[in-house]
């Protein structure tokens, strides 16, 4: 093959070996794993097997399947399987398992083994960024999207699913026994081999129902009414598509705003964000060390009580308001146009007429405080405002957290594009890395430490993205 560039000879004896460092280069994102997992005390974080035992067939170190992990996360290889054959043949794994070659079953067992130590070796590197000055500004926009779990929709029921699935199974039977009857009637309306055929389906949806039926009872004593078969933790969830539900699970998460680095995450089987805003908000808080810290977020974060425990925590809060009024869907005033003047308690509605307070009740759990005016009966705009006979306005005790909010995001009207452009990305990232299946495991808890591998991978590259390899490495080692 001349004029062309030569390749080595597969039987060439070298006479000096070649060193396997030498494969790898200095900048390689290998040597970053290598040196955080060198790092770290894992018998600290709870690893087990990391004190050796004194008998017994020697194990594998903690260290060595933690950096197997770290590895296949970041280069989105989730699978055992697969990290058993590329322990085997890639140069980069070689170089940093050192040659070792666990099964897949070793591999699979320390995953689901070490859940609570890797979600805090997720932390660890959270903890470090931190130490970088990575998380400057005490601003983070919190965000939840639905992931697929390991449970088919047909294998999820929920009350409706169920009464849906039976109805379809009892005209499916009804059909078949149409059909024998007409058989009976006229005997060569059918083929002699179909009647056989019918009565095994018969039989076949019949026992469909019964097992219908012992999953209504067991659906019945679910908390929430709902039963996965194959993944018992996961959920049924709206997405935001017409008729794309899916099961699986709702990952919350907050965002730094100046690297856009996740500095705190968690994984719910709750279909809504309505209870997660106080929760993440002070989970970030603690992450970057600060004593005052704003989130950011969206409608689906709204809800008074959270934000009140949120303003109580020094954490100042951005969530638009929902626009639900039935008023101004059918064209009347609602509650915005109605101005509330404090020194008087009382509030200014459109027609300049004062709605005075009259009562407070406790709704929901919440304390409410009731205004109506005197003069609706005989005001010129009443059908603008009411069709009852008095326009009533109702006003929470801590209302003021809510209207200092919206001053708030009236000053800073980009809100939402900043809060968007920082949060979905990464999910959009670790979607793509996840592939179409997104979890492998079952369950809540081994759910949380596979996303806790995924936050740490998208961390990691963000990292090195920002440092670069080496410098990260040095910062390391100090």
């Amino acid at each position: 093959m001349k004029r062309f560039i030569e390749s080595a000879a597969r039987d060439q004896v070298a006479l000096l070996p070649e060193c396997l460092d030498d494969y790898v280069d200095a900048d390689n994102t290998v040597r970053v794993v290598d040196v955080f997992v060198d790092e770290l005390d894992l018998v600290g974080l709870g690893f087990e097997r990391a004190t050796p035992s004194l008998v017994g067939r020697p194990a594998y170190h903690p260290s060595t399947l933690l950096k197997l992990y770290i590895y296949g996360y970041l280069n989105r290889i989730q699978s055992s399987r697969r990290l058993e054959r590329k322990a085997r043949r890639n140069l980069e794994l070689i170089w940093l398992t050192g040659r070792l070659t666990p099964d897949f079953k070793t591999i699979a067992d320390f995953r689901k083994d070490n859940g609570v130590a890797i979600r805090k070796v997720c932390r660890e590197f959270v903890l470090l960024c931190r130490r970088l000055k990575l998380f400057a500004d005490a601003t983070v926009a919190i965000d939840g999207s639905k992931f697929k779990a390991v449970n088919n929709r047909d294998k999820n029921f929920t009350d409706r699913k169920l009464q849906a699935r039976m109805e379809q199974l009892e005209q499916s039977i009804a059909r078949y026994m149409d059909e024998l009857d007409r058989a009976d009637r006229e005997p060569t309306s059918l083929p002699d081999e179909r009647i056989p055929h019918l009565k095994e389906k018969i039989e076949s949806l019949k026992a469909q129902v019964q097992k219908l039926g012992e999953i209504e009872v067991r659906m019945r004593a679910a908390p929430d009414g709902q039963i996965s078969l194959t993944d018992p933790d996961a959920r049924s969830m709206a997405t935001s598509g017409r008729g794309t539900g899916m099961v699986g699970y709702n990952v919350q998460t907050a965002v730094d705003l100046k690297n856009h680095m996740i500095v705190a995450h968690d994984v719910v089987n709750i279909g809504h964000d309505r209870t997660q805003l106080a929760r993440m908000a002070e989970m970030a808080r603690d992450a970057i060390g600060k004593k005052k810290l704003t989130a950011l977020a969206d409608r689906g974060y709204y809800k008074s009580d959270e934000i009140l425990r949120c303003e109580k925590q020094g954490i100042k809060t951005l969530v638009p308001k929902p626009l639900t009024s039935n008023s101004k869907a059918e064209g009347r005033f609602d509650k915005r146009d109605f101005v509330y003047i404090e020194a008087e308690d009382a509030y200014r509605c459109p027609a300049g007429e004062k709605a005075i307070w009259r009562f407070k009740t406790v709704e929901a759990g919440l304390t409410i405080h009731k205004y109506w005016p005197s003069a609706c009966p005989s005001c010129k705009l009443k059908p603008q405002c009411t069709q009852s006979p008095y326009r009533r306005i109702a006003r929470w005790e801590h209302e003021k957290v809510l209207e200092d909010m919206q001053r708030r995001l009236d000053k800073n009207p980009n809100t939402a594009r900043l809060r968007r452009q920082t949060v979905e990305h990464p999910f959009g990232t670790l979607k793509f890395w996840m592939g179409s299946a997104h979890f492998l495991m079952k369950t809540l808890p081994r759910v949380r430490t596979e996303m806790s591998l995924h936050v740490l991978a998208y961390n990691l590259k963000r990292a090195i993205s920002i440092l670069g390899a080496s410098s990260l490495i040095e910062a390391m080692k100090i």
